[in-house]
Parts: structure tokens; C-alpha cells; sequence
């Protein structure tokens, strides 16, 4: 694999790449999680929480809110 230049610095790792085989080593890590039992699976709950979460984060960093207190999750 060629190392590529970018702003200076060498892409090392999954960085240098292609996305293809970056896709094809998650599937496969993805795969085995699965057939081992160690995948973890979202209840609705979990997922409805996490869903609010980034939102919240992104409307902060889309509106530059919360920064103020350290950026706390206070809008």
C-alpha cells in the first residue's frame, strides 16, 4: 500500500486505504462479533437515547451553543 501525502503528513494505517477494503475489514470484523455473541445490539430505548444525544450535539455545534460552559450539554 502507497503512503500518501497530505498537508505534509503520510496517511498511515486504515488512512492509506482504499475505502473498499476499509468497508470489506469492518464487515468482517462486524461478522464475527456476531457469530461470537459479543456484537452489541441497540434496544429502542438505547437508540432513542443516542438519537437525542447527537442530536443535541449537533444543533451546539451547528449553533455555537454551550460552548460558553465549557461545552457542557446545557443549548
Amino acid at each position: 500500500m502507497e503512503k500518501q501525502e497530505t498537508n505534509g503528513k503520510a496517511k498511515r494505517g486504515f488512512a492509506s486505504m482504499s475505502p473498499d477494503y476499509q468497508r470489506q475489514i469492518a464487515r468482517e470484523g462486524g461478522r464475527i462479533a456476531h457469530e461470537r455473541g459479543v456484537a452489541h445490539k441497540w434496544t429502542s430505548a438505547e437508540a432513542r437515547e443516542a438519537g437525542r444525544k447527537g442530536g443535541q450535539a449537533s444543533f451546539r455545534n451547528k449553533f455555537g451553543r454551550g460552548q460558553e460552559n465549557g461545552g457542557s450539554i446545557i443549548p
